[in-house]
Order: structure tokens, then sequence, then C-alpha cells
């Protein structure tokens, strides 16, 4: 009975020996298969910034009324192209009562004024005539005269402005709105019938129209503070407009602000460049664009794909793992030079000719499907 149960333990222990033996050689082989590698490669790496940001005319105006009243008539639509000195809309003049009448009442006192310093000039010339006064009494009467006259008619000028909003046979009435420059009408926020608000030092007025030069355009965006320090005024950028995707538009910048902005948590400056658009392309004010600045490049440098990145938790630099003749894979530290986000320069860790492990599962995956594509 014994030698039975020793020849059945030995039978067990030669099974599980044969099963252990079994896992670890297809674990080990396992990790041999499952990953590929790379080889580091020569390119040419350039970095970026990227501004977010508006296309908008550099030269924009909005036309406002020199006189309060109700929009008359709008001679242009939205989109017409003008040239400067076109009419755009006619003011009507709605008086107020009060100053109406107080301005009848100003007409009325200075024809008093003027009737009873008529009377007596007509008196003094004849006295003057005949040497009763003298030259100088003459003059007086003469002077007043003038004086009198001179206020009846601005007092009648004043009823007019009033009444109409310019002066009868004037040549430029302050109820014509003109445009003041050569340009596209890009919006009339205002209708006909609407009651409109004069500009002046206590009220911005109302916009009766705007009008912008569209073939002067300037970009506007923002930059993060990362960036902004290898940025100069005069470079040369391209712009890319939302509506226009496959097309580049060659930029100059003009403008880098001195100071930032802190939105959501990061400080932004503003950008400016000068936009070249050519006349068969038509664009629109405020059209969303992205400014691509060409920051730092190099040609011919050994890089391998950023994926291929590992960092180190606890001092967070970065390594690779490199494949050794034993089918195993050391790690090897490396530094980093010029990254575009897909490739990054290896400076020293890695030489031409080593085969970097691929790690990244998604980048192995991102990999098969390239090739799967291709076939």
């Amino acid at each position: 009975m014994n030698k039975t149960v020793k020849i059945i333990l030995i039978i067990v222990a030669i099974i599980l020996l044969v099963w252990v033996l079994k896992y670890f050689k297809d674990a080990n082989s396992k990790d041999v298969v499952d990953y590929k590698v790379e080889t580091p490669f020569y390119t040419s790496i350039n970095t970026k910034a990227v501004a977010t940001g508006k296309l908008n005319p550099e030269e924009e105006i909005e036309l406002k009324p020199q006189i309060s009243g109700i929009v008359d008539k709008i001679l242009v639509e939205e989109g017409d192209i003008v040239k400067k000195g076109d009419l755009i809309a006619k003011i009507r003049v709605v008086p107020n009562e009060q100053s109406l009448v107080s301005a009848k009442s100003r007409i009325a006192s200075a024809r008093l004024s003027f009737d009873n310093a008529k009377v007596l000039y007509n008196r003094n010339k004849t006295l003057f005539d005949k040497g009763v006064i003298s030259i100088q009494d003459f003059e007086n009467s003469e002077l007043s005269y003038n004086q009198a006259k001179e206020s009846l008619v601005q007092a009648q000028n004043d009823y007019q402005i009033i009444k109409r909003g310019s002066i009868s046979g004037g040549n430029s009435a302050n109820t014509n709105i003109i445009a003041q420059i050569a340009g596209t009408i890009l919006e009339i926020p205002v209708r006909e019938g609407d009651q409109v608000i004069q500009s002046n030092n206590f009220n911005a007025g109302t916009t009766i129209a705007t009008i912008a030069d569209m073939s002067l355009m300037i970009f506007e965006g923002k930059v993060d503070e990362a960036e902004v320090g290898k940025l100069e005024e005069g470079k040369e950028i391209k712009v890319i407009l939302g509506a226009i995707n496959d097309k580049e538009f060659p930029a100059k910048l003009t403008f880098v602000a001195p100071k930032g902005k802190e939105e959501n948590g990061a400080v932004q400056f503003t950008i400016k460049a000068n936009v070249t658009v050519d006349s068969t392309t038509n664009v629109r004010a405020g059209y969303s664009a992205n400014a691509e600045i060409d920051i730092e490049s190099k040609d011919s440098v050994l890089a391998i794909r950023e994926a291929l990145l590992q960092y180190n938790r606890i001092t967070e630099k970065p390594f690779v793992e490199i494949l050794n003749g034993d089918n195993k894979f050391k790690k090897e530290n490396v530094k980093l030079g010029l990254s575009d986000g897909i490739n990054v320069e290896i400076t020293e860790g890695v030489k031409e000719g080593d085969q970097v492990k691929v790690w990244n599962k998604a980048s192995k995956d991102n990999e098969d499907d390239d090739n799967e594509d291709e076939d």
C-alpha cells in the first residue's frame, strides 16, 4: 500500500513540474514575440507655434448721424461696394417742440432789435448828410444796425437747423450720411423708420452703417506665454482660414502685445499680422483663422518617434528600451532635442542602428492599422 502511494505522489510531482516548466516557457516566449522594434532615422524637424484668432479688415469705420431723427431712407445694402462720398442714408429730423418755440422767440426778438436799429440808422444817416451829427455818431448807429442784422440771420439759421437739420440751401446737409472711405458695407444695424441719436461728447450715437476696406486684412489672434518669447515683429507666417482650408495666405507679423491676459489659467498674448489676400479670393470679415509660425527647424537629425519614449516615475527623465544580443531589452537614458510632437531629436543615448522597443500598445495598434490601409 505504501509503495502505491509513493508512485502516485511521484507521478503527480512529475506532472506539476512539467506544467510549471511549460508555463514559464510560454511566458518567456510571449515576452519576446509581443514587442516590436523600430530603428532611429534621420529627418528634418520643425517646431511651430499655432495662434487661433480671426481675420478682420484693417480699416473699418462706423457711420453715425450728426443730428437726431428718424431714418428716412437707406440707399445701400449689406455687401455693396461704395466709394468715398457716396450717399448711404438720409435722416428726417423730428424737432423738439420746446426748442422750436424758443427758436421762434429768438427770431422775433432779433427782428425787433433789427427794426429798431434800422430806424436809428436811417435817421442818423439823414442827420449826418445834413451835417447835424458827427461821423462817429453815424458810424456807431451803422455798427448797431449791422449787428442787429447779423443776429436776425443767425436766429433764422438756428430755427432752420432745429426744424430741418440743416440750413436751407446748404451744400452739405447734416441729414445726409456720407461714406467716409471706399470699401464694402459690412453691416447696416438700422432700418427705415428707426430713431437714431446724434454723436456728441456724451453719447456715442447710433451706428447707421459699418464700412471696411476688404483689400487690407489683418489676422488677430493669441499665443501662449511659452511661445511668445520666440516671436519677432516682421516675421513671415502663414494664415489658414476656417472657411478656406485648401489655401494658405502669406502674412507678416506686425504686433506682439507687451502685456498678456490670463484666460482659463493660462497667460495669452495678442498678436497681429498683415495678411496678403489676392483679388481672386473672396474673403469675409470675421472668418476664424489659425496662424502657423515657424519657431525653430533642424535638418538631418537623428530621431525616433516620440511614442517610443518612456519616463521614469521618480526622476521623470526620459528613457528607451534597446534590444541587446540576448533577445532582451535594456533601459537607456536619453537626452532630447527638438520635437514637433510626432518625432523627437535624440542627442544622446541612442545611436544609428539601435532597435528601440515599441512599448506603447496604442502606438503598435496604430502602426498595424496603417499597414492594413496600405495593403
